[in-house]
C-alpha cells in the first residue's frame, strides 16, 4: 500500500500546525516554507481539512489556521480520510462483495489485502499528532528482525 502525497502532506502539515500554534493560528505561508509543500497545495488540503472539521480558519491580519480539536484528540486517520485520501490495500472497494478480477470475483489473496488495509486504519487511529509531536510513535517494528551472524534475516521470537 503507498499513501499518496495527499495524506502524507496533509499529515505533516497537521503536526507543524500542532506543533507551531500555540494557541495562535498559524499561516499556510509559514507551514508551507517549514514543510517545503507547495502552498496552493497546502491551501487545497487545507479546505478539505476546513470542511471535514479538522481545523479552524482565522481571517484578516494574523489569521490562519487553528486545530478545531486538541493535538491529542485528533487522530492521524482522521486527517487523511478528511482530505479523501482512502486507507486501503486492495483494489477493490472496502467492504465490497463484488471483486477486483475482471468478472466481479476476489482474487485469492483478496481477504489478506482487505485485513492489512484494516490494520494500517486501526493503527493510524491510535495515533494522535500529540504522540507524533511527542515523538512518542518510536515503535518498535525494527526489532521485530535482525541479522544473524551469516548477515541472514531472522525474526526475534
Amino acid at each position: 500500500m503507498k499513501l499518496s502525497t495527499k495524506g502524507r502532506y496533509a499529515v505533516m502539515a497537521m503536526v507543524d500546525l500542532a506543533t507551531h500554534s500555540d494557541g495562535k493560528p498559524v499561516s499556510l505561508g509559514d507551514v508551507a516554507e517549514r514543510q517545503e509543500i507547495s502552498l496552493s497545495y497546502l491551501e487545497q488540503l487545507f479546505g478539505r481539512l476546513r470542511k471535514n472539521g479538522i481545523v479552524t480558519s482565522v481571517r484578516g491580519p494574523g489569521g490562519g489556521y487553528l486545530l478545531a480539536r486538541s493535538a491529542r484528540d485528533t487522530r492521524v486517520a482522521d486527517v487523511i480520510l478528511a482530505v479523501d485520501e482512502p486507507i486501503k490495500a486492495t483494489r477493490c472497494t472496502p467492504g465490497s462483495s463484488t471483486g477486483c478480477r475482471g468478472r466481479q470475483q476476489r482474487c485469492l489473496t483478496h481477504d489478506l489485502w482487505e485485513e492489512l488495509g484494516n490494520q494500517i486504519y486501526l493503527f493510524l487511529s491510535s495515533v494522535s499528532l500529540a504522540d507524533v509531536v511527542e515523538r512518542r510513535v518510536l515503535g518498535t517494528s525494527g526489532m521485530l528482525f535482525q541479522r544473524d551472524h551469516e548477515g541472514r534475516v531472522a525474526a526475534n521470537r
